[in-house]
């Protein structure tokens, strides 16, 4: 029997047993008072009690039918509530979207189907952790700090978020978490409910990148290409450096169309747009503006001559024939070149102007580039001109060593001398070296130089010890572009090798800067080279910035002052102190200290009385070829 029919049947009974005490008593107080009408009134209480007995039952039946109405209907309730829970369980495993809930201490208690096919979990594998397990380490502790006050305040959250899946992919999401409150407003739950957005991210992207990049070759287009430039500027303007921007136009290009059909030229356009490509490095950005144009920008160009080389290398690189289609083409271009700050100060301006150059290279006849200015057109062509000549002069011989005497305070003797590179020109004679060792070194070919001054000077070395000639050293310079070499130790060697110089008798000297550009690496280059037994010298030192922790840990056996601190003396304070520094620190980590550019016996003076024993400049002479070399002793200081 159910709980509900004992409670009616226990209703009717105490009805019934109220009804029975009742009559009982009512039968007392009547036999007390009534004797004369006892057997008239104990038949009607008798009819009462039966009265009594069957409105007891009346009332049984009527409560029984409708508390089993009431259990009918509960009944059908908690049908009902099954079969919503059912639909809900079936929604809740079936949706796209993964959810994940968690107890009131952010301990995870449920997730569905799409959760684990989303982040690659088992259900086993995540209850009873903590969300925080997902985290993809993209976003700061600030983001989640918001997102909770967020929630706190509001009770839901939504928005981007990158999680993690099992297999270590980060992969961005977009998540709704809301708070789940009890009857009496206590939160029980946190539920997340949350979406892989990843294609969308990927479609974003491939339209971004349609928006900003040509279809044909890929290049930046225009509008990106633009905001390169105005970024650049304003990076460039930041750290006061040039930039350079050449616009670049294949010459009689809509030939190939109108003759060979827009298929073959489009096909033109990709390898050249390929061919360029391979010509840059990073620092240059590359871009087609449309139809047969394209642009460069130099970012880092402090100097117009390294303009006009780019723009000859473009053109140079351009004349290969291309093979399309089982045919070779062959293509010209006109480069037209403007300078940041010089020519312009925006992006704008920057375009416009090398558009107006581009226009000039083909009004001068095409198959050539021109600069934004026509005196800055002839001084970088004249430079251009002068490195295909520097590079013609090293094959043809014309470069010849000269040498500048050391000499010995202490002892005036003649200890050592310095190879210098020069340049006899067939038509203009001897070139200054201030004139083309800056080409040089922009166009690479210092590294060249420095190769062959060294084998010349180690073989004149051998050649004086044999004639008997006293000198402890030859010195050679060595540029940062050869030092920066792993093949010079190798190069090195081979000299030494080759032509039998004790290395004893090699000094190589490496400036400040280009030990400091990078530390690790140069202390790694001395010491390979300290292992053939060459000597090592720091020159220009107190130029650059040196690290003195650096510098103590580098196998290097002398420093030479630089001649910007030995023109002051011994009447500028500041270069006398200077100097004084520089010996004394040499002294003390047991190097030797040479001075350069010494031109008055006062400098002299001044260096030997404060310990520099070695020097050169022109009191001692100046660097001379090797048959006019003067071995006489130097003048004695007094």
């Amino acid at each position: 029997m159910s709980a509900s029919y004992r409670d009616a049947l226990r209703a009717a009974l105490l009805y019934l047993l109220l009804s029975v005490i009742w009559l009982q008593a009512s039968d007392y107080l009547l036999n007390s008072l009534f004797d004369h009408s006892v057997e008239r009134m104990r038949w009607q209480l008798i009819n009462g009690y039966v009265w009594m007995v069957l409105s007891a039952g009346l009332i049984f039946i009527a409560r029984a039918r409708r508390l089993r109405s009431r259990i009918g209907a509960k009944s059908r309730e908690r049908s009902e509530d099954r079969e919503r829970l059912q639909q809900a369980a079936a929604v809740f495993d079936c949706t796209r979207e993964g959810v994940l809930v968690t107890d009131r201490n952010g301990l995870i208690v449920h997730v569905n189907r799409a959760f684990m096919e989303i982040t690659g979990y088992q259900g086993e594998e995540v209850l009873g952790q903590r969300p925080n397990l997902f985290k993809s380490g993209r976003h700061s502790a600030d983001f989640y700090q918001a997102m909770f006050a967020t929630l706190d305040r509001l009770g839901e959250w939504s928005g981007e978020i990158w999680n993690r899946r099992k297999s270590g992919e980060i992969y961005p999401q977009w998540q709704t978490i809301r708070i789940i409150f009890d009857e009496l407003g206590r939160r029980s739950h946190y539920v997340a409910v949350f979406s892989d957005i990843s294609a969308i991210k990927h479609s974003e992207h491939e339209l971004m990148h349609l928006a900003h990049h040509d279809p044909l070759t890929d290049l930046p287009n225009r509008l990106l290409f633009t905001d390169r430039v105005e970024q650049a500027l304003a990076s460039a303007q930041m750290h006061k450096r040039g930039c350079a921007l050449l616009m670049v136009d294949l010459d009689h290009f809509k030939m190939i169309n109108d003759s060979l059909g827009h298929t073959i030229g489009d096909q033109l356009l990709k390898a050249v747009a390929q061919r360029l490509q391979a010509m840059f490095g990073p620092g240059i950005a590359l871009a087609r503006l449309g139809g047969d144009e394209f642009a460069v920008l130099a970012e880092s160009c402090p100097q117009l001559v390294q303009a006009a080389a780019l723009a000859q290398r473009i053109i140079d690189g351009l004349k290969e024939p291309f093979p399309i289609d089982g045919q070779s083409l062959f293509i010209n271009a006109s480069i037209g070149i403007s300078l940041f700050p010089s020519d312009a100060l925006n992006a704008e301006q920057l375009l416009r102007n090398a558009d107006s150059a581009l226009f000039k290279a083909k009004s001068a006849g095409r198959d050539g580039y021109a600069l934004y200015t026509e005196e800055l057109t002839a001084h970088a062509r004249q430079r251009v001109e002068l490195a295909f000549e520097l590079r013609r002069a090293l094959e043809d011989q014309q470069l010849r060593v000269h040498y500048q005497p050391v000499h010995d305070f202490q002892t005036s003797r003649l200890v050592g001398v310095e190879a210098l590179v020069r340049w006899e020109h067939p038509q203009r004679g001897l070139v200054s070296p201030a004139e083309f060792i800056p080409v040089a070194e922009r166009t690479g070919l210092i590294a060249d130089i420095d190769a062959w001054v060294m084998r010349q000077a180690c073989q004149q070395m051998c050649q004086w010890r044999q004639a008997g000639v006293e000198l402890s050293f030859v010195a050679v310079n060595v540029s940062s572009r050869l030092f920066a070499r792993r093949e010079l130790y190798q190069q090195v060697s081979q000299v030494l090798r080759e032509t039998g110089l004790d290395p004893a008798c090699l000094e190589l000297e490496v400036t400040e800067s280009a030990v400091m550009d990078d530390p690790e690496v140069a202390l790694e280059q001395m010491h390979r080279l300290r292992e053939l037994g060459v000597c090592l010298a720091i020159d220009d030192f107190g130029t650059g910035y040196s690290s003195l922790l650096r510098l103590k840990r580098l196998p290097v056996q002398k420093l030479k002052i630089d001649q910007g601190f030995v023109a002051g003396l011994p009447c500028d304070e500041d270069d006398s102190a200077i100097v004084r520094v520089i010996i004394a620190l040499a002294q003390s980590m047991g190097m030797q200290v040479q001075a350069e550019g010494i031109e008055q016996v006062e400098q002299a003076a001044f260096l030997l009385e404060h310990g520099c024993h070695l020097g050169q400049g022109y009191w001692f002479g100046r660097p001379m070829p090797v048959g006019k070399l003067d071995w006489a002793h130097a003048p004695l200081i007094r």
